[in-house]
C-alpha cells in the first residue's frame, strides 16, 4: 500500500502500528491468493479427460472450477479493500480507526475461511485421484 508508510518505527503509537501490521498482512494475503490462483489454474488442467474418465466423477473439477471464481473474487475485494485503506492517514479519532480495524477483521476471517475450504478441495481431490493417474508417459 503506497499511501501508508508500512515500515514501523518506535515513536509510532499502538494504533499506527496496527494500521502498518494490517497492511503487510493485506498484502501477503492477496499475494497468497495470486499463488492459488495459478494452482487452482494448474489442478484444473490437470484435471483433464483422462482423469474424468479414470475417476469417473467430475465433482471435484467443478468444484475447483468454482473456487477458481470465489478465488477471483476475493482477490478483487481485498484490492478494492487496499484501495480504501488510503483513508486510514485522514483518521482523527479512535472510532475511525475502530471501524479500518474491525474491517480488517472482517476481511481476515473471510480470508481464512477461504484458505480453509480451499485446502479441504485439493484433500479430497488428491484422496479421490490416488492412484489413478501418473505423471509419467509410459508409451512404448
Amino acid at each position: 500500500m503506497e499511501a501508508l508508510n508500512q515500515e514501523i518505527y518506535s515513536h509510532d503509537n499502538d494504533v499506527d502500528v496496527t494500521h502498518k501490521i494490517n497492511s503487510i498482512e493485506l498484502d501477503n494475503w492477496i499475494n497468497h491468493l495470486k499463488y492459488i490462483k495459478k494452482e487452482l489454474q494448474n489442478l484444473i488442467g490437470l484435471y483433464g479427460d483422462d482423469l474424468i474418465a479414470k475417476m469417473q466423477d467430475q465433482s471435484v473439477l467443478e468444484k475447483f472450477q468454482k473456487k477458481d471464481s470465489e478465488n477471483e473474487n476475493l482477490i478483487s475485494a481485498l484490492h478494492r479493500y487496499m484501495d480504501s485503506r488510503r483513508d486510514i492517514i485522514e483518521c482523527e479519532d479512535t472510532h475511525c480507526d475502530m471501524v479500518f480495524i474491525t474491517e480488517h477483521e472482517s476481511y481476515r476471517r473471510s480470508y481464512l475461511y477461504h484458505l480453509d475450504k480451499y485446502r479441504r478441495l485439493k484433500d479430497e481431490f488428491f484422496n479421490k485421484a490416488q492412484g489413478k493417474f501418473s505423471l509419467v508417459n509410459n508409451k512404448p
